[in-house]
């Protein structure tokens, strides 16, 4: 069940003037409070669960962190969801594990090895309505834009 803090965070964040704001801010403000802390603290974990991925850019072969929701399985892996807050092109995180799928990510100050795959079919149809079960708002960003919003899944290595 959720607050009414809650619900009125989703529908914010369903908003196309949340999609224009958030990339520029949540990311950026992420990276230092988790620096910052070393590790321990990830604000928009506040809201849901979150790692820092760390992948190798595809073009540039550099690494690359990225503050990014997250669905913990049973299992020990996790969901990622490439909703780019609704905007129209792919995040550039998921063409990053799309070429270079060995990756890592920062899951409660632990640095865990992970390889990414990326979600089809039913298997994906599964993730998705988990991923809506969690977060809501996911739908209406899916509604906003053409392309399938990817969903990767990462397995521990």
């Amino acid at each position: 069940m959720t607050s009414t803090g809650e619900r009125l965070l989703q529908k914010v964040s369903a908003t196309r003037v949340f999609a224009r704001v958030a990339p520029h801010c949540i990311p950026a403000l992420d990276r230092a409070v988790h620096r910052l802390t070393r590790g321990k603290v990830l604000l928009s974990a506040r809201m849901l669960p979150g790692v820092i991925l760390t992948a190798t850019g595809a073009r540039s072969g550099l690494p690359r962190r990225t503050p990014l929701a997250c669905l913990p399985e049973e299992d020990g892996g996790w969901l990622l969801i490439g909703s780019n807050f609704g905007r129209p092109g792919h995040p550039a995180w998921t063409g990053n594990l799309l070429k270079n799928p060995e990756a890592e990510v920062n899951w409660r100050g632990e640095d865990i090895p992970v390889r990414a795959r990326l979600l089809t079919g039913e298997e994906r149809a599964r993730a998705w309505r988990a991923a809506l079960a969690l977060w809501p708002p996911y739908a209406a960003y899916q509604a906003r834009v053409e392309r399938e919003i990817r969903l990767f899944r990462l397995e521990r290595r």
